[in-house]
């Protein structure tokens, strides 16, 4: 597969002109940024290598990934650790603002996705 067709990283992608996650860190070993979704925010189809996810502020999310559509409570100061992911899609469904802090495993490597896998005129859309 061509790197041009590879699902983009989580950093890389915006919504609506803008990158929801700011890098505050990188190393040879792990990534940290903190990513904030307004209501109505939609991080668009992209990847993660494995990341620790902290929520620093919760609300009600939506996400869609190879096992579907979901939504989802976002609950401030959970901790979740989560396996590298090849695509996914996570929209603020509600009507507080969500912010997540992630530390990135660079060593934890994803298997890269063909963008044909993400969601097709979908992004955005609330269920």
């Amino acid at each position: 597969m061509a790197k041009a067709d590879a699902v983009p990283d989580a950093l890389s992608v915006e919504w609506q002109g803008k990158k929801p996650c700011e890098k505050l860190f990188e190393d040879a070993n792990v990534r940290v940024a903190r990513c904030t979704f307004p209501p109505g925010a939609v991080h668009v189809c992209h990847s993660h290598p494995g990341y620790l996810s902290y929520v620093v502020s919760g609300g009600q999310g939506q996400v869609e990934d190879e096992k579907g559509m979901r939504k989802i409570n976002v609950t401030a100061g959970a901790l979740v650790d989560v396996p590298p992911t090849p695509w996914r899609e996570f929209a603020n469904v509600g009507d507080t603002t969500i912010q997540f802090l992630i530390v990135e495993r660079k060593y934890q490597a994803v298997t890269p996705a063909n963008q044909t896998a993400c969601p097709k005129g979908r992004a955005g859309r609330i269920q």
